[in-house]
Formats: C-alpha cells, structure tokens, sequence
C-alpha cells in the first residue's frame, strides 16, 4: 500500500515538470538571500584589521622596590597638637553629649563643667543655636572653651597648670562694615526688607534724612539709596547692628548724603559731606516711623463732633504704646488731662516754640511739670484717650502762640561742626563718600 502511495507521487513529479523547476529556483533564492546575513554575523564576531591567529598569554612578575619616606607620617611629637572644634547647642542636648560631640574626652574636664560656680551656666544654660568652640589636644582633652550664653556674655573655660578656669565677660566682637544698596517699590520697610536691611537700619535712615524727606508723603517708586552701616560679629555668626556710618538717598530725583562723624568726646551727629549738619534743633517727627492720618488743615470734618472745624495738628496713626519722643530740647509746661485731647503733653521750648501731644495712653514715669527734656527722651506713649476714633498721636507746633503745620514749618538748623574737627571730619568723610560713590555707581551700571 505503501509503495503504490510512493509510486502515485512518483508519477505526478514526473508528470509535472513545471513544479519540480518552480521548487529547485525557490532553493537557489533562499541560498543567494541567506549570504549577506552570514556577512553580517561575520562583521560582528571580527573587527575590522583584526588577526585571528592564536595569541600566546603570558605572566610577568616584577618586584618594585618601594621609596623610602622622607618623613614620619604621623607626627612624633602628636600629644602636642591642638585643635578647635566649633558646634552648635542642638534641641536635644545634654552636657555629656555635647562634650562627646566635640571630642571632649577627659573626665577632669566634665567634672569640672558641672561643679564650678561659673562653669556650671553652661549646663543649665543649653541654648538650640547657641554656638560653641573647644580646643582639644589629640589625646581629647580640653584646653579652651568658649560658650555664648548670649548676645553680651560668653562662658570661657581654659585649662591652666593649676587645673581648669572659668569666667564670663562679654565676647570679643569684629566689628565690619556692610554696604548695603536698594530701591524703593512700596515702602522704605519694603525695600530694606528685599535687600536684607536690619529695621533698625531703616529707622535709622529716616532720622537723618527726616529734615529733607518726609518719609510718610515723599517716597516714590524708583527712589534708590545706598547705606553703609556697622555690623558686630562673633565668630562669623551676626550678633548686632550699629550706626549707619553714611549713606546716599535718591528722591524724586534729587540726591541726599549723609556722614556719621564721632567727635573725641565721644558725640555723634551727621553731617552732609561738606560738613553742613543734618540736625535741626527739632526733630521733623516725635514718633520714629508712622504714616499720617489726618493733615493741618482750617476746615476738616471732625469725625465725633460732626462739623466742620479747623485740625491744627496732624494725626499720626500707630499703634497704642508706640513711644514719644521730645523733638527737641525744653521744659515741660503742662501734664494731664485736658478736654478732647484727653491725656495730653505741653512742652515749651526756646525761640517761642510750643509743641503739644495728644491722646497718649499713659506719659513717661516721673514726668511733671516744670521737668526739663533733652532731644529724644521719651514722654509717653500713643494711645485714644479723649475724643479720638483710634490709636494715634495728635500732635501740634505754635510759634509764638500760632499754629504752624509740624510737617512745613521750617526748622533751624543745629550748630555746625567746630573749627577744631574740620581737618578729621575731612578726611573721614573723603573715605566714605568714596564708598558712596562707588557702590552707588556700580548699582546704576547694573541697572543699566
């Protein structure tokens, strides 16, 4: 059965030579196909110029003879070295842990911190923040240590050869100067805030320009100044500011400048880099910094008595307690409650100038009639007693019985520097106008 199978297939390949042709061509197609692919298997497995012949491996010892140390590594004398290791108080610290943090390793030393009168405020005084430096040698014992207890005092710890010392006195500031450069968008809080100006700075800058600029109404946007001011340190860390040293206001266009100059005696003023005084002999404002709520005026509409009167003051809106200062030097006439200005101050001062404040929420402990004031004490506070709507200071300026706008009157100027500081004064104020100038144009080549 097989075999007829076989021979029926036999027959129909021999009887159809057209078939057995189409089968042998399709053969030879897939040959002739299959070459360029065994090419390319070939072109990966050897790179190009690459010999395939057997290459011997072979094994190479070689013994190098190492150079001989010209100097110990590790120093023989090591029990002499010293060094400083700073660290700050952290939230969970204890007196051993921080000790153990610096490396402090000799039980002398710790017994020492926790029984010795002065010592022991280190313990009970662990401040997060505070910083910290120890000298050790390298067999960790404790030769010096400094701890900031605060802004005014460090606890310093040195190893004697009669055993450990501690005392506490007040740290060892580097004083610098920072020159600080920004412009005004909204306000001059604003603008000191945005170039990362202290507050204190900013207050500052307005009281020696509050005879040219009235900081409440003048400010525009696009004024500039450029600040100089000093800056106290302790170990790198910021501990406070002081005085502005000079500084450069543009207003409206019109360019202001200031020069900080300490006489041998000890006295501050500023004073325009020719040596022209910045002091009045009032000051513009009795509060340091405010804003203006109701204006002079003849005819204003009261806002309790609701008519039309005359406001012969100005209105500084801030909060109760803000402090008040005495513009300028004199006696104190009168101190009490009067009618609407509720609790109210009368100050008398020289040339016929009478200042008057009102609504105070409480006056300065001691203050009477008769008592003489300098320039800046404080004789009370801000406050809404009396016939007021809110918190503010209503505050006048008589001349010789007539009222005058506090913010217009003209006020006189101090005396000017003495004949026996001018060469000094020069030379100092060469210095810093030369700072000035050179930040301010370097800011202006920045804006342009």
């Amino acid at each position: 059965m097989q075999q007829t199978e076989q021979s029926r297939k036999e027959v129909i390949l021999t009887q159809n030579p057209a078939l057995k042709e189409r089968k042998l061509r399709l053969r030879w197609l897939l040959v002739i196909s299959s070459l360029p692919l065994f090419g390319i298997i070939t072109a990966f497995g050897i790179a190009p110029q690459t010999s395939t012949q057997n290459v011997t491996i072979s094994t190479i010892v070689e013994n190098i003879e190492l150079p001989i140390a010209s100097a110990p590594l590790v120093s023989e004398n090591l029990e002499h070295e010293n060094y400083w290791q700073a660290d700050q108080v952290r939230r969970d610290d204890t007196l051993a842990s921080l000790m153990s943090r610096l490396n402090v390793q000799n039980s002398e030393a710790l017994t020492f911190l926790r029984n010795d009168p002065d010592a022991k405020a280190l313990a009970s005084q662990l401040r997060p923040g505070r910083s910290i430096q120890a000298q050790i040698n390298a067999n960790g014992e404790l030769l010096k240590l400094q701890y900031q207890l605060n802004q005014s005092s460090t606890l310093t710890v040195e190893r004697t050869d009669t055993g450990y010392q501690a005392k506490t006195g007040e740290p060892v500031l580097e004083v610098h100067n920072v020159l600080k450069t920004a412009e005004i968008r909204s306000s001059l809080f604003a603008a000191t805030d945005a170039a990362d100006i202290p507050d204190s700075i900013a207050i500052q800058m307005a009281e020696i320009f509050s005879s040219d600029i009235d900081f409440h109404t003048d400010l525009r946007k696009g004024d500039r100044f450029v600040v100089i001011y000093e800056a106290k340190y302790d170990n790198g860390n910021l501990v406070s500011t002081g005085q502005v040293l000079a500084a450069e206001f543009t207003n409206q266009g019109k360019t202001y400048k200031a020069v900080m100059y300490r006489t041998p005696e000890g006295k501050v003023a500023y004073y325009t880099p020719e040596g022209k005084s910045l002091h009045k002999s009032f000051l513009r404002s009795p509060l340091e910094f405010t804003r203006i709520s109701s204006g002079f005026t003849m005819g204003r509409f009261h806002p309790v008595l609701q008519k039309i009167r005359a406001h012969k003051g100005v209105d500084m809106a801030a909060p109760i307690g803000t402090r008040i200062k005495a513009p300028a030097d004199g006696i104190v006439q009168f101190v009490g409650v009067k009618n609407g200005y509720g609790n109210v101050i009368y100050l008398q001062h020289a040339g016929g100038v009478t200042t008057v404040y009102g609504h105070l929420s409480r006056f300065a402990p001691g203050l009477r009639a008769g008592m003489k004031v300098s320039q800046g004490d404080i004789i009370g506070n801000v406050g809404m007693t009396g016939m007021a709507t809110g918190p503010h200071l209503h505050y006048e300026f008589l001349l010789n019985g007539v009222h005058r706008d506090p913010l217009k009157v003209a006020l006189p100027a101090a005396q000017p520097l003495a004949p026996q500081y001018r060469a000094d004064f020069a030379a100092h104020s060469a210095n810093l106008s030369a700072q000035l100038q050179l930040l301010s144009a370097s800011t202006l080549a920045s804006l342009d």
